[in-house]
């Protein structure tokens, strides 16, 4: 029987001796949830391409407990993954989460036009196949065979934690459900391949007792909504700058508290697989939806 005392908050969400891989872990999104998942007790991997970010970020949150540990892997690449399969299969007999932070925006391109043939010379012009080719292989393809990668040592995550245990959290966006293009088409059908990806995972990968689901951002501070990051890896997006689109209910970015709430939530609720969480601040209630 259930007691009360079982139902608090710090021993439903804690995290003790769970292994983590977070990849884009370095700044923005993915280095909210490896805080979030470091100070509730878990061995954090943080993955990207640039090293010195990566430990620049886990010198700057070195948590209470847990641990934050940098990896530089490109994860569009199949070698590199390999490679990172092996360096931390040789450190830990298994993962109970990988969250598939890396992403890319793409180009921006307003379809601002009402001639027909001005739209096209705006579009064509300025983007290429090569341009949309890169979106889609990091922001979709690349979390594929990340998750791929890792399915060993996630099924040996739920062998060690419980039925269903294990899973993967893919970071997708708002902006992968809504019909407004906000400028960006390939960032935005980019992000609904990986929304769609997410569903064909957790039905395919539930035989393994891996569970799959996605969180679906709104506009928190990153290095893609803002451009930049500071000495410790944050950014800073100003809520005029979010209440100037007109389109957000909460008249704020999101923050890193909200974010780290949905992480905790779709990491230790074993009962939940498939989903696609909005944590979007509103938006989807204004802006048309798929």
């Amino acid at each position: 029987m259930v007691q009360t005392s079982d139902l608090k908050a710090s021993k439903l969400f804690s995290v003790q001796d769970y292994v983590c891989i977070v990849t884009g872990g370095g700044s923005g999104i993915g280095l909210m949830a490896a805080q979030a998942l470091a100070a509730n007790g878990a061995k954090v991997y943080i993955i990207g391409r640039r090293l010195e970010a990566l430990e620049k970020a886990a010198r700057s949150h070195e948590p209470d407990q847990g641990a934050i540990i940098p990896l530089a892997c490109d994860v569009t690449k199949k070698e590199d993954l390999t490679k990172l399969y092996e360096e931390i299969s040789k450190k830990e007999k298994y993962i109970n989460l990988l969250i598939c932070a890396a992403g890319i925006s793409g180009t921006k391109v307003e379809p601002n036009e009402e001639s027909a043939s001005k739209m096209k010379e705006k579009l064509w012009k300025e983007e290429t196949f090569e341009q949309w080719n890169e979106t889609y292989n990091t922001d979709v393809t690349s979390v594929y065979f990340t998750t791929v990668a890792f399915l060993p040592l996630l099924q040996a995550g739920s062998e060690s934690h419980g039925h269903l245990s294990a899973s993967v959290i893919v970071i997708s966006s708002m902006s992968g459900i809504m019909r407004h293009a906000q400028g960006h088409f390939s960032y935005n059908a980019a992000k609904g391949g990986t929304v769609q990806l997410t569903k064909l995972m957790s039905a395919e990968f539930q035989k393994l007792k891996i569970r799959v689901n996605s969180i679906a951002p709104g506009y928190f501070p990153s290095e893609m909504t803002t451009q930049s990051s500071g000495e410790d890896q944050k950014s800073e997006l100003p809520d005029e700058t979010v209440q100037a689109k007109g389109h957000v209910p909460a008249q704020r970015a999101g923050s890193d508290e909200e974010m780290a709430q949905a992480v905790l939530f779709l990491t230790k609720n074993a009962y939940v697989n498939g989903e696609i969480i909005a944590v979007d601040g509103g938006v989807l209630n204004v802006v048309a939806g798929k």
